[in-house]
Parts: structure tokens; C-alpha cells; sequence
């Protein structure tokens, strides 16, 4: 039986302050959860305010984005080294959002990839189709394609996949149970061929308007075994539910 995992990605929003305030109105409403893995990542200023409020707890950090070098002169650039040095076990790789505006290709997130497991960060590793791209029947092979080119020789340790068909993100529009459960059967299938029978172990996230009243009906899936969360994370009421999905 996979482990529920239950993501917060509050993208760019949320300062210092606010993210402390939802740490201290967040953790007591969870802290009795003890059969759900439970992680926020804020944006890198709030990351050290929040490692500092979620050592110790049941609630791990993860980081949004790293680069692939260890150090060096890349101006703006945050290393795994440094997610780690402020408490992060987690870093987000490859959202939609990334390879949208930033251009990131399966080749380049594979040596993001390869860095953090490396340097000991586990991986929430993002993939999912755009809303052409499914309308034109290439659903499937760009899926394939993103498995294939992100994870080239990285193995399932410190591995969690988020599928997150674009054309849900931020749009209130999510996909239907079934449709999820159909892409993420896919993509189980696409990680056995990489990975053998390992990848019946590997947790699949669902990502896409997840909201507290969608969220019990995905999780039912056999092939969903949780969520990476927008919107719906950024009230700590709000992600409270989505964490007590049962």
C-alpha cells in the first residue's frame, strides 16, 4: 500500500510574515495526521522562516525550483546544497509552469534531476500535457517522453511524480476521476518500463484544481496516490481538508 502524499506548491505568493501565519494556524489543525505525507513548498525567501517552524513536526519543506550546479557564478541561481542547508527535503522539478515561461526541456530538468538526488534532496518530478496536445491525440507520447528524457538514469530513490495536465492548472477545470486514473494508470506503465517492478512503490501525484471537495473522490483511484495542491493550499483551513482527504 503507497503512502498518501499530500503537496502544497504556493507558486509566487505568500511573504515571510504570511507564511509564518499559516505555519502557526496550519500545524495544530494537522499535527494528529499520521498516515498522510504532508509538505509545503513556499517561495525561497519563506523557505528559512519555514524550516525553522516545521522542525520536528509532520510536515516537511520543499523548495520550488534549484539549478543543476553545485556552485558557481549563475546569478539568481539557488543549489540543492543551499535547499538543504535551510531544511528542505523536497525539491519541485519540471512544473508545466517552468518548462512554459522558462523553457525548461526534458534534458535539462534530467541534470536537475540527477543533482538533487545527488546531493540527498528527494524530487517531486512534474509532467502533463497541454490541453492541444491532448485534443491532438499526443497525450500519451509526450507524457512517454517526459518520463523517458526527465528520469534517464535516475533511480526510484527520493522519487515522487506529480501528473499535472496543464490545461487544469489554475483554470478551475479539473480533470474527472477517470481521466486521471487513465494517466496515471499511463504513466505507471511508462515507469515499469523503466523501472521494473519498483515502479508499483512510486507515488503518483494528482495535480490540477484540486480542491477540498474533488479531492476524496481522485484519491479513491488505484493509481493516485495524492496531490500536489495550488490554489486550494495557499488557506491553511482550506489545505487542512485536502490533508484529511479520508
Amino acid at each position: 500500500m503507497r503512502r498518501p502524499f499530500i503537496s502544497a506548491n504556493w507558486k509566487m505568493y505568500k511573504t515571510t510574515g504570511e507564511t509564518r501565519d499559516f505555519i502557526n494556524a496550519f500545524l495544530p489543525a494537522v499535527k494528529s495526521v499520521s498516515d498522510v505525507d504532508i509538505v509545503l513548498a513556499p517561495p525561497f525567501t519563506s523557505l528559512a522562516a519555514a524550516g525553522e517552524l516545521l522542525k520536528g513536526t509532520n510536515v516537511d519543506l520543499s523548495a520550488q525550483n534549484m539549478y543543476f550546479e553545485a556552485e558557481g557564478a549563475y546569478t539568481g541561481e539557488i543549489s540543492a546544497k543551499m535547499i538543504l542547508d535551510l531544511g528542505s527535503k523536497y525539491v519541485i522539478l519540471g512544473h508545466s509552469e517552468r518548462r512554459q515561461y522558462f523553457g525548461e526541456t526534458d534534458e535539462f530538468l534530467n541534470k536537475k534531476v540527477k543533482a538533487a538526488r545527488a546531493a540527498g534532496l528527494s524530487v517531486i518530478f512534474c509532467i502533463g500535457e497541454t490541453l492541444d496536445e491532448r485534443n491532438s491525440g499526443k497525450m500519451f507520447d509526450i507524457i512517454k517522453r517526459q518520463v523517458v528524457g526527465g528520469l534517464k538514469d535516475v533511480d526510484t530513490n527520493g522519487l515522487v511524480i506529480a501528473y499535472e495536465p496543464v490545461w487544469a492548472i489554475g483554470t478551475g477545470v479539473t480533470a474527472t476521476p477517470e481521466q486521471a486514473q487513465e494517466a496515471h494508470k499511463f504513466v505507471r506503465d511508462q515507469l515499469r518500463n523503466v523501472y521494473g517492478d519498483k515502479a508499483d512503490d512510486l507515488r503518483i501525484l494528482y495535480g490540477g484544481s484540486v480542491k477540498p471537495d474533488n479531492v476524496k473522490e481522485l484519491m479513491a483511484k488505484p493509481d493516485v496516490d495524492g496531490a500536489l495542491v495550488g490554489g486550494a493550499s495557499l488557506k491553511p483551513d482550506s489545505f487542512e481538508k485536502i490533508v484529511k482527504f479520508r
